[in-house]
């Protein structure tokens, strides 16, 4: 890899660990109900987007059901979880998306785990158990058990895309957008009274943050993560990527303060080396799961 194209995945690795920051301090210090803040990021998006909307792809029903998982779901859940949990532990829990994906892959595309896969997975399971274990047994933290949720179904519409062929990056977000704004404003409405005054009375800074994680993360970030991929193998490119949950991992003890032990060492160090064990393998779907993991830990 040119050391231009390197510094270029490092700045992406730090714009995704730098949304988790931002979206912990949205929902969690700044009060913004979280459906409200993704309906707000996807509309942006969605108008960013639009030029790219049409033609649609086909089927039709099977992008839309893609834009809702990947979308609307994975990031609500992602930002209910991170009412109650923390970006360090968000982003070792969220790694369990990658074997959820390559079992989906094994029960969907006809995909074979051989024992070096079985093997990253255990240790992936194994990390999350740790970072989610205490003295007195699980931490039954609802923010933790909301992102395995949300790992759950970017894993499975990670599975789905790949069953549709010929969609560009940016039409991608342009139907990721349109296809989750909608539920989530219907959502925000009837479940989050008083989400619009929550939003204007944390002023600008609020709409700073969605710019940022909607231009810079999800369409420019995205978007250059893609040329890579199209420029290098993607199991060189998906193991580096493991750069945004030590990022989010350091960020997260400086700005927000979270709880960094040696439980929650061993437990990162366990999950991203069995992610990292199987993002050396080769299979189907690994380089679309890496860029939904990463942009949306």
């Amino acid at each position: 890899m040119s050391l231009r194209d390197f510094g270029l995945l490092v700045l992406i690795c730090l714009a995704w660990a730098g949304s988790n920051i931002v979206s912990k301090l949205v929902v969690a210090h700044w009060g913004v109900p979280p459906l409200y803040y993704a309906a707000v990021r996807f509309a942006l998006v969605a108008v960013l987007t639009l030029p790219w909307l049409l033609p649609a792809p086909r089927p039709t029903w099977r992008m839309v059901l893609v834009g809702l998982l990947m979308g609307g779901g994975n990031f609500a859940l992602l930002f209910m979880g991170f009412k109650t949990a923390s970006p360090s532990a968000a982003a070792v829990v969220v790694q369990l998306g990658v074997p959820f994906t390559t079992v989906l892959s094994v029960l969907m595309l006809g995909e074979r785990i051989r024992w070096r896969r079985g093997v990253g997975i255990a240790l992936t399971l194994l990390g999350a158990v740790v970072v989610m274990w205490s003295p007195h047994g699980f931490q039954l933290s609802p923010g933790l058990w909301l992102i395995v949720a949300a790992a759950f179904t970017g894993s499975l519409g990670a599975v789905m895309m790949k069953q549709i062929e010929g969609v560009k990056p940016l039409q991608f977000q342009a139907w990721v957008g349109f296809s989750s704004f909608w539920p989530l404003a219907a959502m925000s409405a009837l479940m989050e009274p008083g989400q619009v005054a929550a939003g204007l009375h944390a002023g600008w800074p609020f709409v700073g943050a969605v710019v940022f994680s909607a231009l810079v993360v999800s369409v420019l970030a995205h978007t250059a993560y893609y040329g890579l991929i199209q420029r290098y193998e993607a199991n060189l490119i998906a193991p580096l990527t493991l750069m945004t949950p030590l990022l989010t991992i350091a960020m997260g003890v400086v700005v927000t303060h979270d709880h960094f032990d040696l439980r929650m060492g061993v437990g990162a160090a366990l999950a991203l080396l069995g992610v990292l064990i199987i993002a050396l393998r080769r299979n189907q779907v690994m380089p679309l799961l890496m860029s939904i993991r990463n942009r949306a830990l």
